[in-house]
Order: structure tokens, then C-alpha cells, then sequence
């Protein structure tokens, strides 16, 4: 899904049916206060994580009320822009503002008058980044649901094996059996999904986990 933020009428239906040319959806709202009005509907308490498909947003530097640029940096401080994209749409004097932006996390900016194709082409672009940030963050769910289903036994046991004990030594200062160092082993390893001890350090690798 696309988001289109802009206050022009004019612009958001351009946009729109340039992107139907494509077999791409969208969605329009004309102001930064409406669009952040709706998205905290989706991101209220209980609701399942959003976005849950590939998205991108497209929005306007300047808009009466909220500008584009503070809705930016909303959402990068929610933790939103590798999941939503933002591409700016700029007019000459906002570039400067607009390459800071970009520093700063958001996608790209396109200058005003925009080539339809050039900025269609970095839609889809956008999307397929998207498209991996949620492989990621799903990958990265799955890992934390099996943390979870580990005893503290399991855990204790999990993180001798990370630190390349031998089961010998994990026993030792478990003060519990070889043999039972190895089930625990075994369930962690079933449980996380692994075979080897190398397995579970890659899954690991990356954010600190429990």
C-alpha cells in the first residue's frame, strides 16, 4: 500500500491513478494531522503490529498545519521508517532540508515537477525495502515467541552453550548431571529451531535478546 500525504487535491489524484497504472494501491489523506489520526487507529492497544503488508509513504514537504518533515520525524521516532518508507515531495528550495532528511533515515525526495516514471520506479523500490524490514521484524517475532517458551533451566543452560562451554562444564557450575545438561541442550536447540550451537548463535546474532 502507498500512502499519498499531500494537501493538493490535485496531486493525491494524480498520484493515485499513476500508481492504478502500475497495479500498485493507494491511499490519500490531505493533511499529516489526518494521516497520523488514522494510523493511530492501527497502532492502538491490541491491535496486531502495522504495517502487516509492504508500504510506503509519499509526503508532501510543506502542508498547512503539521509539515511533512515533523510527521517524519514522529515516525522515525516510533520506529516506523524501515517498515514505511518516506519519500518526500519537494519543491527547489526544500532539497536542502529534504538531503537532510534523508541522512536522517527517510528514503528519498523527489523535486517538484516530478518525472512520473522516476518516482514510480522508486515507489516500488521503496516497497521491496519495505518488503524485507517486515521479513526481518517477523523473523524477529518468531525468535522472541520461542525465548519465551524456554524454561529458566533451559536459559541458564542456553547461554553456557552460547559462551562455548562443554557440556561437562555446564554441568559443573549447574551443579546438575552430564546427561541432563544434554537434555536441556536438546530441547533448547528443538525449541529454537536449531541444530548446532552455531545455528543459535546466528539466530541470536544481531539485537540483544532475553
Amino acid at each position: 500500500m502507498v500512502y499519498l500525504v499531500d494537501d493538493e487535491d490535485v496531486v493525491r489524484d494524480a498520484l493515485a491513478w499513476l500508481l492504478r497504472s502500475r497495479r500498485l494501491l493507494s491511499e490519500g489523506f490531505a493533511s499529516a494531522d489526518a494521516f497520523e489520526a488514522w494510523l493511530a487507529a492501527r497502532r492502538a492497544p491490541g491491535q496486531p503490529p502495522w504495517p502487516q503488508a509492504p508500504s510506503c509513504l509519499v509526503l508532501d514537504m510543506r502542508m498547512p498545519g503539521t509539515s511533512g518533515l515533523v510527521l517524519f520525524e514522529r515516525l522515525a521516532e516510533a520506529g516506523l521508517l524501515p517498515l514505511l518508507p518516506v519519500i518526500f515531495l519537494t519543491g527547489h528550495g526544500d532539497v536542502p532540508t529534504a538531503v537532510s532528511a534523508v541522512k536522517r533515515g527517510a528514503y528519498d525526495f523527489v523535486e517538484k515537477p516530478f518525472s512520473n516514471n522516476a518516482l514510480v520506479d522508486r515507489i516500488e523500490q521503496a516497497l521491496q525495502a519495505s518488503a524485507q524490514a517486515l521479513q526481518q521484524r517477523q523473523g524477529a517475532d518468531a525468535v522472541a515467541r520461542a525465548l519465551a517458551e524456554l524454561t529458566e533451566r533451559e536459559r541458564e543452560v542456553m547461554h553456557l552453550v552460547l559462551a562455548g562451554r562443554p557440556n561437562k562444564l555446564v554441568a559443573d557450575e549447574l551443579n546438575i548431571s552430564v546427561r541432563t545438561v544434554e537434555v536441556h541442550r536438546a530441547r533448547v536447540f528443538d525449541k529454537m529451531g536449531v541444530r548446532s550451537a552455531v545455528d543459535l548463535a546466528n539466530l541470536l546474532r544481531g539485537p540483544e535478546r532475553g
